[in-house]
């Protein structure tokens, strides 16, 4: 039986998640703040944690260090829909955990029922994750822009006015910076990213992004353009589409249409959407997560005459959006998380550049 240890300080968020687990056939343990987590790690090896980001004492995100550290497990991060709790769970995630669920507001939050069907798919997906691969740096400083080695040379004369297309679902936020961050100037691509998150949390990877890197970062707005140089990160709760593509710069609008793949933003949106309007070079990335949100996306840059690169199996924590992506026979390059970067640099040379 898959065992799950479910650390949380309030009692009552302890029996809701202990409960719903259960009756879905988990073997459950419990644990009331980061350091009896560390414990009950050690004591029962539960096959996946889900963890609390607030709580006194030892706080879910030191937990996610040490656990990691010394007994690594998969984790799930169940946060607050504040500021604070997305802040909070981001590092968490560049800690080594897997994966987050909001989680109701209040312990008596009419939304306390709708937890159940989302909690059981969360847990399924994570305990699917190599957790060998998940990303992670041990470290909570967001002071500066992180040097990176990076394979793209920054000598290297690039073509005008390229645009990326980047999707991810889980595992991605931190595969993202790592590829945005090791990105050189000298591209100045604009670069679109799809990352699978609710809305009170994508404002916070943007403002992260932004700290990490040199690019001008930014949560997506309707109707604004995106100019050489800028990064853009899908609103959650909105598909985001490229409207037009004039003189180098793009405009996109966000949508509320129906969800692709039961998820909105969906890469697909964004990807089918490029295809169709971008006139310059366009490159589209498929990065770890579940489902085949991403496939059609490739699929559509592919026959626009786009590069198309998705991360091998090796480096996803989720194989399931590079893996589908592939399938379609539409990506020129499968390449290791370490390795992107350099793929989108080599895609937009002057020497070798076919695409657009």
């Amino acid at each position: 039986m898959t065992s799950v240890l479910v650390v949380d300080d309030s009692q009552f968020m302890r029996t809701v998640i202990g409960n719903i687990l259960a009756d879905d056939g988990y073997e459950v343990y419990s644990a009331s703040d980061g350091k009896k987590a560390v414990e009950a790690v050690e004591e029962h090896a539960p096959d996946i944690v889900t963890m609390d980001v607030k709580m006194p004492g030892m706080d879910g995100i030191e937990a996610v260090s040490e656990i990691m550290s010394t007994n690594p497990t998969p984790i799930l991060m169940l946060s607050a829909h504040t500021e604070p709790g997305a802040d909070a769970t981001l590092d968490a995630l560049s800690r080594g955990a897997v994966d987050f669920l909001a989680k109701p507001s209040g312990e008596v939050s009419p939304n306390i029922a709708s937890l159940s069907d989302r909690l059981v798919a969360k847990v399924r997906a994570v305990s699917q994750a190599d957790i060998s691969s998940v990303p992670r740096d041990g470290t909570s400083s967001d002071d500066g822009v992180t040097d990176r080695d990076s394979d793209c040379d920054p000598e290297q004369t690039y073509v005008e006015h390229p645009t990326v297309v980047i999707g991810a679902s889980t595992g991605g936020p931190k595969l993202v910076e790592r590829i945005v961050t090791e990105l050189p100037l000298a591209l100045d691509a604009k670069i679109l990213v799809v990352q699978h998150m609710p809305e009170s949390f994508t404002d916070r990877l943007a403002a992260r992004l932004d700290r990490k890197t040199n690019y001008t970062v930014r949560e997506a707005s309707d109707g604004e353009a995106v100019d050489d140089g800028d990064v853009v990160v899908a609103k959650g709760g909105y598909h985001m589409e490229v409207a037009v593509n004039v003189g180098g710069r793009i405009r996109i609008e966000l949508t509320e249409g129906p969800r692709r793949h039961g998820v909105r933003p969906a890469i697909d949106v964004t990807m089918e959407s490029a295809a169709a309007r971008v006139r310059d070079p366009l490159c589209g990335v498929a990065l770890t997560g579940m489902g085949k949100d991403g496939a059609a996306g490739i699929e559509a840059i592919h026959e626009a005459g786009g590069a198309t690169i998705a991360q091998d199996e090796g480096t996803s924590p989720v194989f399931g959006i590079p893996k589908q992506a592939i399938e379609t026979g539409c990506v020129d390059d499968v390449l290791p998380a370490g390795d992107i970067a350099a793929g989108i640099c080599s895609a937009f040379t002057q020497e070798g550049q076919t695409y657009g």
